[in-house]
């Protein structure tokens, strides 16, 4: 099953909620699914907490979850799939080091798109991620030793078969690699995955969740919003494309199937 993944939005909030009975899974429409501690219904959305104390939360519309299943996989690491130590993750990218960014030319949005149909995930997606690791700088390199536009440390490159770090292409494909491997690794929920590109597997398996992090929250919220905000504009723009269209054509009898924007699925198990 492929799917684009719409109208997430990350964020903090001092409401109360009404909690659910234990930890559930959001299950979406496009594949995803979302581990929460409680929920509560907020107009047109639905509000769930990822954490016990309440603050961090997703908005997802209504009518995007499927179906709550109740949260049966047993959160012990012990019981999971075993943290690799071989598989270090980046760290962060701020600050970076002094080295001009260079745009995200249409030279690197093939590089990405290419990894994005490899790896079947929405070049986006792997878009944002950039965004909030490295900036779309090549050169760039975190106090922590991570390097390149996904901000991969050098023993996750290592792993991943990327030899240089700073070559644009090689990066891409070995940090949309790890990135899908993360999706699968938990079972495609993309809060925890995020979390984990962030603050590695160990973290999120060790906190059952996201960790208390204030960076790694942000980091996944920046990552939400942006995400949120490409998918919007392609509505948007569809959605013009579509009135100008029936603006010129010429009236006709009958009736016809109203045009419906496409946003291509790219995320595949």
């Amino acid at each position: 099953m492929t799917s684009g993944l719409r109208k997430l939005v990350l964020g903090v909030a001092l409401a109360a909620a009404v909690p659910a009975m234990g930890a559930e899974l959001a299950v979406l429409h496009n594949g995803f699914s979302i581990r929460c501690q409680r929920r509560e219904q907020i107009g047109s959305v639905t509000r769930l907490y990822v954490t016990d104390h309440g603050k961090s939360f997703v908005d997802v519309p209504t009518d995007m979850i499927d179906h709550f299943d109740q949260d049966l996989v047993d959160p012990d690491p012990a019981d999971k799939a075993p943290a690799d130590k071989n598989l270090t993750p980046p760290a962060a990218a701020a600050p970076l080091a002094a080295v001009p960014a260079a745009a995200n030319s249409p030279k690197l949005d093939q590089v990405v798109t290419t990894a994005g149909a490899a790896h079947h995930l929405d070049p986006d997606l792997i878009n944002s991620v950039i965004h909030a690791e490295s900036g779309f700088n090549p050169h760039a390199v975190s106090p922590k030793g991570a390097q390149g536009l996904m901000q991969l440390m050098p023993q996750t490159a290592s792993r991943l078969g990327v030899a240089n770090s700073f070559d644009p292409r090689a990066n891409v494909e070995g940090g949309t690699a790890y990135l899908r491997t993360l999706l699968e690794r938990y079972n495609f929920d993309l809060i925890k995955a995020l979390a984990a590109y962030n603050a590695g597997p160990q973290r999120v398996e060790q906190y059952r969740g996201v960790p208390p992090y204030h960076e790694t929250q942000a980091y996944v919220a920046r990552i939400i919003r942006d995400f949120n905000r490409k998918k919007l504009a392609e509505q948007k723009t569809a959605a013009a494309a579509t009135t100008t269209k029936s603006a010129h054509r010429k009236p006709q009898t009958g009736v016809q199937a109203a045009a419906v924007p496409n946003l291509a699925p790219q995320v595949s198990r």
